[in-house]
């Protein structure tokens, strides 16, 4: 479908097809933003066979790419090709890529029902650019990857440590805000702000991540 500079295409397999050499035709600037490996994977597998002189390519995660099947994979490799690599305290809000300040690939929300997912390619300059501003915003509070990986994530505060063995101990919200003196209200609210950072969309989740993370960072 096509509409006044604007391509939506329906599923990876058309996207390759219909963009994949726009993407492999890149020759200043390629930035992507993705919450995890899958969502770029049929398109850019094979883009960036050779470098390209004076490219840069920026890559932009949230937290949860590490815990995906080939996350960490995908991420080694990128770093062995001089990828620079940012993770987000969360993930990104908008899936995209952009080409060159030429244009830009957004990623739609994956279907509940398992419907192939959705990608618009926009021409229109101002909404490039707009997207381009947004990647750069998050970008900038974004950690390098080799910072990330050496220092204990998040970093935190004693009050956000505190809050952090509780999930991994699994305590219930009652017996957690009783054990740190402090309001139910308020234990909720920094339990919240926690799953935030950690790309957490369960309190499950969120345990698993409080393990990981005090497993491998153990004074966290």
């Amino acid at each position: 479908m096509t509409t006044r500079g604007i391509v939506t295409l329906r599923g990876e397999s058309e996207l390759v097809r219909r963009a994949g050499a726009l993407l492999d035709g890149a020759r200043r600037e390629f930035l992507c933003a993705a919450g995890g490996p899958e969502t770029w994977s049929a398109a850019v597998r094979n883009i960036r066979r050779r470098p390209v002189p004076g490219l840069s390519v920026r890559k932009l995660y949230g937290p949860g790419v590490f815990d995906e099947a080939g996350g960490p994979e995908l991420l080694a490799r990128l770093a062995e090709a001089d990828v620079e690599i940012r993770i987000s305290p969360a993930p990104p809000a908008h899936e995209a890529i952009v080409v060159d300040r030429r244009f830009a690939v957004l990623a739609a929300p994956r279907s509940a029902a398992g419907e192939p997912r959705t990608y618009s390619i926009v021409q229109q300059p101002d909404v490039v650019a707009g997207v381009r501003a947004l990647f750069e915003t998050v970008w900038e509070t974004a950690t390098d990857l080799a910072t990330y990986c050496r220092a204990p994530f998040p970093h935190l505060d004693e009050a956000e440590r505190a809050v952090l063995r509780s999930l991994a101990a699994g305590h219930t919200d009652e017996t957690a805000s009783r054990l740190l003196g402090v309001s139910l209200r308020t234990y909720r609210r920094r339990v919240a702000a926690l799953m935030t950072a950690l790309g957490a969309r369960s309190r499950f989740q969120a345990g698993l991540r409080a393990r990981e993370i005090l497993g491998r960072h153990p004074d966290a």
